[in-house]
């Protein structure tokens, strides 16, 4: 009897444990604030229930009183403050301590919401849910960055740029920290403190800020060869991109996808924007991070208010298991790429931005994104470089967020439950009800339980490691330094070398030590003799001899020329330029043909308000011409008259500048009738005198009339640049 009431006991506990335990399930549910995983709008649902909307509300304090803490507390008027101002300190205190520490690299950046898009079922590559199914959408959060910089360095650096992608799943979320450069600067996560310490601002000084343009940098590259081919990616046009929304971006390293079956296939992620490559020159992008610091947030932010949602597609470089050792390098060696002449780009889906963040902090800064985050379907490989960040990320995060915690902040969160037997620790949100936080357990029946992968749980990949040797080195395929710089230089157009060729051309030139310029010129030269020639001639060395034979391969997928170009002028900006007495028929005219087309017009005038009925909304000392994609300057004889003359509202020939600027930084031109007298003030090579009623050069179009522009100038702004324009070096 006593037995029978014994295990019916136990039976009543156990019972209430799996009740509890399905109610914690509710509980967590009701946190993470989801309810269908599988809606595109999950996360801002989930996100929705940590939102605060203070309009319209009364103040308080923290525990909840409402308060006039428009004043400190005195003793008297003119009296000392008193220590029992509990709103002061509280207020005081809460300001004192409201940042965190910024990230080592990657401090200064933009987030952004959207979601995945899946264009099929990949089952027969991977088990990841969101790549099972056509049609179906994965809410996502995005961070770009650049690297070296600190939070309030300029956009426009020449620098790599991180790249970090959130998939928030319906199996827990997937990160892939990328970057907008396939290969990466070192082999191994053992030398990364050293390629930052060598890349940051003089330790002794500070100084220069968020680039590599000194010695300290150079002097490590060119005792580092293995960096060279990141480095050449860095100072062409990938280095200095004109927006984000036209970056290309590359999960750099290596992975693995794996199918219900445990069929494993080796992969590299790639994602390439539907908006077309673009990048700036590298005076274009000194001007802009004097005239507007905050150049590449802004563009991305406007365009995504306007509707204008950025897309990229997303997919894969799929290897089978039996192809990996045929190549000349290995796919473990994150300084490669896999050229797509070998192994093309296979598109998965698409990913589209379409919310900015309500809060920066709360989302863009708190977000802590982890190479560590897969999900099911999705391998590591034996990368050294993904190995050590993989530690590296989840310290730097405990660092930063001062606990172990951070995962439940809002943006983190997963929009799966999150069961587990982790507990306490600094900020502790979740209540975790019951005795048992352990397993095994006989209280819970073993619950949380385990999963295994043939039962939904992450499939870990059997990869067999036999007959190792525990040592340090690697393999001999990791010691060819130059034979993919070489392949990246080949593979750009003439005028992409030239940029090329300028961006070191400054960037080693700012090395005070001829040494460092003399070692940097010999590592160069083992790409291409005429690259260092060219570099060497313009920095002080001595030009070297050819040591090695250029083996002119080259490869698709690498030049920002020839990649594919926009099929519409949406998002271009064009600055209309006037002044009193321009044609403002003209000016109407073009801004309502470009608005209608999608380009973002403006009118740059004498003031701001109404001019001759025109809407300016920028002056010539408001803005510049490297803030633009391209101008249009409209007819009038006394506008004319006023641009091209000296006056106290452009002291600088603003106008002849605009013009200037916009012609060496290649952008497209338009001017129609007396317009044309500013292009001439400014020395711009014009088309020649003909009949025709449209003339064009080189991105330069006149016409007799507006109407007569507007075709050839769409045409040009979907070109985006005209490098022709610019020189070319000699064979040195």
């Amino acid at each position: 009897m006593k037995a029978s009431l014994i295990t019916s006991f136990i039976g009543l506990f156990v019972a209430a444990q799996i009740v509890a335990a399905d109610s914690d399930t509710d509980i967590n549910c009701a946190v993470n604030g989801f309810n269908e995983v599988n809606t595109v709008n999950a996360k801002d649902d989930q996100l929705k229930e940590f939102t605060v909307i203070d309009a319209g509300s009364q103040e308080s304090t923290q525990f909840g009183v409402k308060i006039n803490n428009s004043d400190s507390l005195k003793a008297g008027l003119d009296g000392p403050t008193l220590m029992e101002d509990f709103m002061m300190r509280e207020k005081i205190m809460h300001f004192d301590h409201e940042r965190i520490p910024e990230r080592v690299v990657h401090a200064r950046g933009v987030g952004l919401h959207g979601y995945f898009e899946s264009y099929g079922d990949y089952s027969n590559i991977t088990a990841a849910s969101f790549l099972r199914e056509k049609g179906k959408k994965t809410p996502m959060f995005v961070r770009i960055s650049t690297v070296l910089g600190s939070r309030g360095s300029p956009d426009t650096v020449r620098d790599v740029h991180g790249f970090a992608l959130r998939f928030y799943t319906d199996e827990g979320n997937f990160d892939i920290v990328g970057n907008n450069i396939p290969p990466f600067f070192v082999h191994d996560a053992m030398k990364f403190p050293d390629l930052i310490h060598a890349g940051k601002p003089h330790p002794n000084t500070e100084v220069p800020q968020a680039g590599t343009a000194h010695e300290t940098a150079y002097d490590f590259f060119a005792e580092f060869p293995e960096s060279l081919h990141t480095v050449l990616w860095a100072l062409s046009g990938r280095g200095i991109p004109r927006s984000l929304r036209q970056i290309e971006g590359f999960g750099v390293h290596t992975y693995r996808l794996v199918n219900e079956q445990g069929v494993s296939r080796y992969v590299k992620f790639i994602w390439k924007p539907k908006y077309g490559l673009s990048n700036l020159l590298w005076d274009e992008a000194q001007k802009i991070a004097g005239k507007d610091i905050d150049f590449h947030r802004n563009d991305i932010y406007t365009a995504i208010n306007n509707g204008d949602y950025p897309e990229w597609e997303f997919g894969v470089q799929i290897v089978e298991e039996e192809d990996a050792d045929k190549f000349d390098f290995s796919l473990l060696d994150p300084t490669k790429l896999i050229p797509e002449s070998l192994v093309p780009f296979t598109p998965l889906g698409k990913w589209v931005l379409n919310r900015n963040p309500d809060n920066y902090f709360a989302e863009t800064e708190q977000v802590t994104f982890h190479p560590g985050h897969v999900v099911r379907g999705i391998g590591f490989t034996n990368d050294p470089l993904l190995q050590g960040r993989l530690f590296s990320y989840l310290d730097t995060q405990l660092n930063r967020m001062s606990g172990p915690n951070y995962m439940q902040l809002p943006i983190n969160r997963p929009l799966t439950a999150v069961h587990n037997n982790q507990r306490d620790g600094f900020m502790q949100m979740q209540i975790h009800k019951g005795e048992v936080a352990y397993f095994p357990n006989g209280m819970q029946q073993n619950t949380p339980s385990m999963v295994d992968g043939n039962k939904g749980g992450y499939i870990e990949y059997p990869e067999k490691i036999n007959n190792v040797t525990k040592i340090r080195g690697r393999s001999a395929k990791f010691f060819d330094f130059y034979s993919q710089p070489q392949l990246y230089y080949n593979s750009l157009t003439d005028h992409e070398k030239q940029q090329l060729v300028d961006g070191a051309r400054f960037e080693i030139g700012k090395s005070e030590s001829m040494d460092v310029r003399k070692r940097m010129i010999n590592v160069l030269n083992h790409v291409d003799n005429q690259l260092a020639r060219r570099i060497a001639y313009a920095i002080g060395v001595d030009m070297p001899e050819k040591i090695v034979e250029n083996q002119n391969k080259t490869s698709v997928g690498l030049s920002i020329e020839e990649y594919p170009k926009a099929d519409s002028i949406k998002t271009r900006t064009v600055a209309i330029l006037t002044a009193p007495g321009s044609n403002t028929t003209e000016a109407s005219a073009m801004y309502d043909f470009l608005s209608k087309k999608g380009a973002y017009p403006s009118f740059v005038g004498m003031h701001l308000g109404v001019q001759d009925g025109l809407n300016i909304t920028n002056t010539y000392l408001t803005t510049s011409s490297v803030l633009w994609d391209a101008i249009y300057v409209p007819g009038g004889n006394d506008s004319m008259s006023m641009m091209t003359s000296r006056s106290s509202l452009f002291p600088y020939n603003e106008p002849q500048m605009f013009v200037a600027d916009a012609f060496r930084h290649a952008k497209p031109i338009a001017a129609s009738a007396e317009g044309v007298q500013l292009l001439q003030y400014a020395n711009i090579d014009l088309p020649e005198s003909s009949s025709n009623a449209t003339r064009e050069l080189n991105g330069v179009i006149v016409g007799n009339t507006e109407a007569d522009t507007e075709s050839a100038f769409e045409a040009a702004l979907i070109q985006q640049r005209f490098w022709v324009r610019l020189p070319l070096d000699p064979v040195m």
